[in-house]
């Protein structure tokens, strides 16, 4: 059941998606529009969100009637995508200023977005569910964490620091959507 190295490897693979560190700009300039962010909401929504995902979301693909690796591969494209906005510094997705940023953009999809929930998907192909569960608290605990230190960290950081960080983790999550894109292309060939 409990098994460390699944916990380590479950959560570092959240963390590289999730990318909260890499959404400190899109944080920062939505705390900078809006004013205040509900760290406890969007961390709470987001926790519900990706552990409902983790127990209903092969389910509700089946009902549609798409399979996991379809949805893989689609997930993958996404987090290309998302990585190349980071590496490369251009906007492909249109963000608009909404009225509160606890629910969306922040909670979904920024931290339990397509992204998060491919990688849960195929998580739980691999590990035991209860330590992906506790791979999703623990990150979960690290979202908080950063969003309620979110002006302090952009003191600290300044932009070039903040800048860097989104680099590094594009190339991160370029890296998983190469892994996820060639471990489950094969299924649909």
């Amino acid at each position: 059941m409990l098994n460390v190295k699944e916990i380590l490897t479950a959560s570092l693979v959240l963390f590289a998606v999730i990318d909260i560190i890499g959404s400190l700009p899109v944080i920062i300039s939505l705390r900078q529009k809006i004013g205040h962010i509900e760290s406890g909401k969007a961390s709470i929504t987001a926790a519900v969100i990706m552990i409902a995902f983790l127990f209903l979301g092969e389910e509700i693909l089946k009902l549609i009637g798409i399979d996991v690796n379809s949805f893989a591969v689609a997930g993958s494209f996404v987090i290309l995508f998302l990585a190349l906005e980071m590496i490369l510094g251009i906007s492909l997705f249109k963000n608009d200023a909404p009225a509160t940023a606890s629910i969306v953009p922040i909670a979904f999809p920024i931290i339990a977005g397509a992204g998060t929930m491919t990688s849960l998907l195929s998580l739980r192909a691999e590990f035991h569910v209860l330590n992906i569960i506790i791979a999703i608290v623990l990150n979960i605990l690290l979202v908080y964490v950063i969003l309620k230190s979110s002006k302090w960290i952009e003191k600290k950081l300044g932009k070039s620091g903040i800048d860097i960080i989104r680099k590094v983790f594009g190339v991160v999550l370029l890296a998983i959507a190469v892994k996820l894109f060639t471990s489950n292309i094969g299924a649909l060939i």
